[in-house]
């Protein structure tokens, strides 16, 4: 039953949202931008770093602010969000990743982290060795919503695209699927509602993580 499956990171595996809007919005602070509301920096979370800093920030800062804004974000993260990473993990995730590669299937995260941050997070979950490979957004020229991300890991891990699998809880997630020409699950327990993940027309819709993993399962 090889074929790869590739999951997004925060939203998907971890309840990292909440702590994100949190670590964006003291990061701001810090800078002394005011005035951004937690419902516009939720509105980014799935972008890369420095676009989503970009465009909280705004075009009339200085651009020593937004240059400022990703690495204080990544120290705090790293100071509040990693040691907690294990109990963040959603329902059913440790087992599920487990049940996945004991039926064969070869898993891989698409992120639009940068790749150590991402790394650093799934070791501190204790769901690291599950994966076969992690791409962040700087390992991509363009991420995702793009299909660069996508066929990258497919290319690397040797399996044609339509073969691969997206799991996500973000449009980006399920365009870049439709981009590179793979099939996709959205889980509505994450970022973006129902709603705006119907618009972007994933193959399954999910509520939890467990019924993410039978429905791989039982994909043909």
């Amino acid at each position: 039953m090889t074929r790869p499956i590739l999951f997004d990171l925060d939203g998907t595996l971890v309840d990292t949202p909440n702590a994100i809007v949190e670590t964006f919005g003291a990061t701001l602070t810090s800078l002394g931008v005011p005035g951004v509301s937690a419902e516009e920096i939720r509105g980014t979370i799935g972008l890369p770093l420095e676009k989503a800093f970009a465009q909280l920030i705004g075009t009339s800062a200085p651009a020593a602010t937004v240059e400022a804004a990703v690495p204080r974000y990544q120290r705090l993260y790293r100071e509040n969000i990693v040691p907690k990473a294990q109990s963040l993990l959603y329902p059913g995730v440790a087992d599920g990743l487990a049940e996945l590669c004991d039926a064969g299937l070869v898993l891989a995260i698409a992120t639009s982290k940068h790749t150590a941050s991402a790394e650093v997070l799934l070791t501190a979950a204790g769901i690291r060795d599950h994966f076969a490979m992690v791409v962040g957004a700087d390992a991509v020229t363009e991420p995702k919503p793009a299909a660069e991300t996508g066929l990258l890991i497919a290319a690397e891990l040797g399996h044609p695209a339509d073969r691969a699998i997206m799991v996500g809880d973000t449009t980006h997630d399920i365009y870049m699927a439709h981009n590179a020409g793979m099939r996709s699950v959205a889980v509505t327990y994450g970022i973006h509602p129902p709603a705006q993940l119907a618009a972007a027309k994933p193959t399954w819709t999910v509520q939890t993580f467990p019924s993410a993993v039978e429905q791989i399962l039982n994909a043909a």
